[in-house]
């Protein structure tokens, strides 16, 4: 870590140090996905869904609805509300509820709801689980393997004539189904100068540099950000700014974090070995942005730390042919 990202990791724990302690809330995550074989489990060929509406439900021992929520996934099919105080959300349930822009024809029908479960709790803050939500197709895909427990056809005895002899029987045949014929797969980025597995971590300064702009494969710098951080980086940073413009981000919490998450991701992006997957990135961002600010300048200055090499990282871009 250089003496500048030194300098800036002290000014931030003691801006973060000066700043009230979070307030009590409690925070429910979960991803939606498509059940292409309308089995009702998640399986290889199911793949996560975006823009799709998603309710939390919360009923009393009566079973009267005392509080309703909807959200909508995001660009990962993940979604996360957040509840003001320490409600009581031992009785409530999560479904789909609404077909979206990235659902295609999976919004048939719903799977069933799925009960909030307890993951966290601390300082008055709680955070809850959501095991995974599905989203069914009218009729399962061409490619989905056929059910392994078919109904027999009837047997037929033929009838014989009495005093006959029986006819020799031959042993039965068995014949394997055929195998599933896998989905199409999506067109691969290609690899990097560097191989992909090889340890780096880089600043943003190094991101908005032209000699490592072939490094944008899988992230494309005119991205608009609330498409890749979901609904709440709309509400904060407006549905205008794009991937390239958050990286200029400075002076203010919000746009520091804005500015560390998208360099976040694109380390994630360019070396396995990097601290956080893209979905880890999207997901600790948007816990910053339900929470105080001072969770998110800590949410920031944990990304500095991960972009700036912390635990012996360095930056293996190579500058473009």
């Amino acid at each position: 870590m250089d003496l500048t990202h030194k300098l800036l990791f002290a000014a931030l724990v003691i801006f973060a140090a000066a700043i009230d302690g979070t307030q009590a809330a409690a925070m429910v995550s979960g991803a939606v996905y498509c059940d292409q074989c309308k089995d009702g489990q998640r399986s290889l060929f199911d793949y996560p869904l975006s823009g799709t509406k998603v309710t939390i439900t919360c009923s009393d021992g009566n079973g009267q609805v005392t509080m309703s929520r909807e959200e909508t996934t995001n660009a990962f099919g993940t979604y996360v509300m957040r509840f003001d105080g320490t409600p009581d959300l031992s009785n409530c349930n999560a479904q789909v509820s609404g077909r979206g822009e990235g659902s295609n024809d999976c919004g048939a029908t719903a799977g069933p709801a799925q009960k909030l479960r307890l993951m966290f709790r601390m300082f008055g803050m709680e955070i809850f689980g959501v095991d995974s939500l599905l989203s069914e197709p009218v009729q399962p895909m061409s490619f989905c393997p056929k059910s392994s427990n078919p109904v027999p056809a009837p047997v037929v005895t033929p009838t014989r004539p009495s005093g006959s002899t029986p006819p020799s029987r031959s042993p039965p045949t068995f014949r394997l189904p055929p195998l599933p014929r896998l989905p199409p797969l999506p067109p691969l980025p290609p690899m990097p100068p560097l191989p992909f597995s090889k340890a780096s971590a880089c600043s943003h300064q190094y991101w908005t540099q032209p000699e490592y702009k072939c490094y944008w494969r899988v992230l494309n710098p005119e991205t608009k950000v609330s498409l890749i951080f979901g609904p709440l980086a709309a509400r904060r940073y407006g549905t205008d700014m794009t991937l390239w413009e958050s990286l200029g981000g400075r002076g203010d919490p919000y746009k520091t974090l804005m500015r560390e998450a998208t360099t976040a991701l694109l380390n994630s992006y360019n070396s396995l070995q990097f601290p956080y997957n893209s979905v880890g990135v999207v997901t600790h961002t948007n816990w910053a942005l339900m929470g105080s600010t001072r969770g998110v300048l800590i949410t920031a200055l944990r990304f500095i730390r991960a972009n700036s090499g912390s635990g012996g990282l360095t930056c293996n871009l190579t500058p473009c042919k």
